[in-house]
């Protein structure tokens, strides 16, 4: 395959975020606490193909996990290599000197074409104004020139720094991961105002996403994460929201098929258009997985 309209990308449901790891590969260096005992194991594509296809989905987007350079090439092999990752966001060192060099050899690979994102772990860094650092904005501004989408995974309090960032690089588009994982069950400012300050750029569009893993592990149900995934539609509108399970993270508090009925349960009062959007047609557009 030489593009994504070979894996269902065109039609069916888009999955705009999940996850994979091999720990004889490298470990996750996050699985720390026994809290994360049923996720520290495999996860391929093998395993999520039945799963995807129970719920519809026929294309998904593979999501970096650490910050190592050589997980994103396995990812691009990953995606060359099976009919449903139709697009991989991957890692690079944005304060790297050489990051537009790094970023040109991952898309001039034969596999180069999968890619479509880059990310990194902003909310595990100290500083909340990180994304504002000179050699960060460098780093962004390489992304842009390559063409690639930058997923933002923050927390509220790296709020502030995102709408400036935003403001900042125009020319970037940006996709808010897991809606800046707020507190679930917690207030809802001062995250509400920062989603929506983020909103009002036209370059971000925002994942529903990871939301499960921010409530109560035990007895979260819809209607908690209902008034967070109001305000996400308000601001954004479905247009520039798409809809990701997080698998196989999502497995610390709800199963795949829990997560897209949680989805589907909280966007039952849209238009077929305006789910049509979420479930699939903003991620294509976002991420041009056509």
């Amino acid at each position: 395959m030489t593009d994504s309209a070979g894996k269902g990308a065109s039609k069916g449901r888009v999955d705009a975020h999940h996850h994979l790891w091999d720990l004889a590969v490298r470990e996750q260096t996050w699985m720390v606490g026994p809290e994360l005992a049923p996720v520290r194991r495999n996860f391929s594509v093998d395993d999520l193909a039945p799963l995807a296809s129970a719920a519809g989905v026929s294309a998904t987007v593979v999501v970096q996990t650490v910050s190592v350079p050589a997980e994103t090439p396995e990812f691009l092999e990953v995606a060359a290599s099976n009919d449903l990752v139709a697009g991989v966001v991957g890692w690079v060192d944005l304060r790297a000197p050489d990051v537009a060099a790094a970023l040109a050899a991952l898309r001039e690979r034969p596999d180069g074409v999968w890619l479509k994102g880059i990310r990194h772990q902003v909310h595990d860094e100290e500083d909340p104004r990180w994304l504002c650092r000179d050699d960060v904005r460098n780093g962004l501004a390489a992304v842009a020139g390559a063409g690639l989408v930058y997923d933002l995974l923050t927390k509220p309090p790296h709020l502030p720094a995102a709408v400036e960032t935003v403001a900042a690089l125009p020319e970037l588009s940006f996709v808010l991961d897991h809606i800046s994982k707020p507190v679930i069950g917690g207030d809802l400012e001062p995250w509400a105002t920062g989603l929506r300050e983020l909103a009002g750029f036209s370059n971000v569009s925002c994942k529903l996403s990871g939301m499960v893993t921010e409530a109560s592990w035990t007895d979260w149900t819809v209607e908690d994460l209902r008034p967070y995934v109001d305000v996400v539609l308000e601001a954004f509108g479905p247009d520039r929201v798409m809809f990701g399970s997080d698998w196989p993270v999502c497995l610390l508090a709800a199963s795949y098929g829990q997560v897209v009925e949680a989805a589907e349960q909280l966007t039952a009062g849209l238009g077929d258009k305006e789910r049509d959007a979420v479930f699939g047609d903003t991620a294509r557009r976002v991420y041009h997985l056509f």
